[in-house]
């Protein structure tokens, strides 16, 4: 049996995540603790008490979020269910570094934290720029990644909205201006979309808009050595397997500009599939291992679903039955 562990993003983030996970399992009440140690933050606040409108600030849910993750990643751990690959989406992907050994423990919260700071910083300062409008993303339903690159295409010369994450053949996520969003809502709509969707995050996210941040978060990256991954990783930024500590390192920041290629054919959760032979489906397990449950409707939306399922695992029901 083999396991794939699925890390989802920034935007999975609920007020009151994991709580009764942490109240059920110590060893997912531990990981919370130690993560408030390392960092100083009130971790547990952000996932328990923290409103929505707070807790989508890039400072907060960044932690919240991976520390989720890593707690249900333990408690998988003590039933005797681990990862042989794993890989995680946008923000996810640390979970995942720290999962396959390029990172300890502590250098993932570490460099979480920092990273959520840099980028809420860069935020506040593009929307200070725009008179207060938040810029941020938004998902296109029912339009073809390929509709809505040709559907924003002239804003992204206007350097104001950006294709960021192909996530299905039905979606996909536009970064972008406050401004920007509102006349991308125009195009997708005329171009035929079903669905505009504004998401819980505080930024432009994998878009040149985010630049600054990269070049930010990249000085923090030479702090630290990547080890070579001991379980089997693949990015979100390539669609293909990390092989090496030094390519998760320059991968990371790619992140802050780049698009997510999640499930196209030439994306990251095909590669994973086809790296084995996929007619031993029941040799197959993947876990959407964090808060929310977007990674396995993606799963559903990719052409993989009918015969291989993705079950989100962030409750004590969902635990207990695996």
């Amino acid at each position: 049996m083999k396991n794939v562990f699925l890390f989802p993003g920034q935007g999975a983030q609920k007020k009151g995540m994991l709580f009764e996970v942490c109240e059920r399992y110590p060893e997912a009440k531990k990981i919370v603790e130690l993560a408030e140690k390392i960092t100083g933050e009130p971790v547990s606040k952000y996932m328990w008490e923290t409103e929505e409108t707070e807790l989508s600030r890039s400072d907060r849910s960044q932690l919240a979020i991976t520390v989720s993750s890593l707690a249900l990643v333990e408690v998988l751990k003590a039933k005797g269910i681990e990862s042989d690959i794993c890989a995680g989406f946008s923000l996810g992907e640390f979970a995942a570094l720290c999962v396959s050994g390029i990172l300890t423990f502590e250098e993932t919260i570490n460099l979480v934290a920092k990273r959520g700071k840099i980028m809420q910083k860069v935020c506040d300062e593009l929307a200070a720029t725009c008179n207060g409008s938040l810029p941020g993303m938004a998902a296109v339903i029912g339009l073809t990644p390929e509709q809505v690159m040709e559907a924003v295409g002239p804003l992204e010369k206007e350097q104001l909205a950006f294709c960021a994450n192909l996530n299905s053949p039905k979606q996909t996520v536009v970064s972008g201006t406050d401004e920007g969003l509102n006349r991308a809502q125009v195009l997708c709509t005329n171009a035929g979309c079903r669905r505009f969707i504004k998401l819980k995050v505080a930024g432009p996210f994998h878009s040149p808009l985010m630049q600054k941040a990269g070049d930010e978060f990249k000085t923090e990256l030479e702090k630290l050595v990547f080890k070579n991954p001991v379980k089997r990783l693949f990015s979100n930024v390539t669609g293909k397997e990390i092989t090496t500590g030094e390519e998760a390192k320059k991968l990371a920041v790619l992140h802050f500009t780049n698009p997510v290629r999640w499930t196209s054919e030439e994306a990251e959760i095909a590669k994973i599939i086809d790296y084995e032979n996929p007619k031993v489906n029941e040799n197959w397990r993947l876990f959407e291992v964090g808060p929310g449950n977007v990674l396995s409707g993606l799963w559903r939306d990719s052409g993989y679903s009918e015969n291989i399922s993705c079950n989100s695992i962030n409750t004590v029901e969902t635990l207990e039955v695996n």
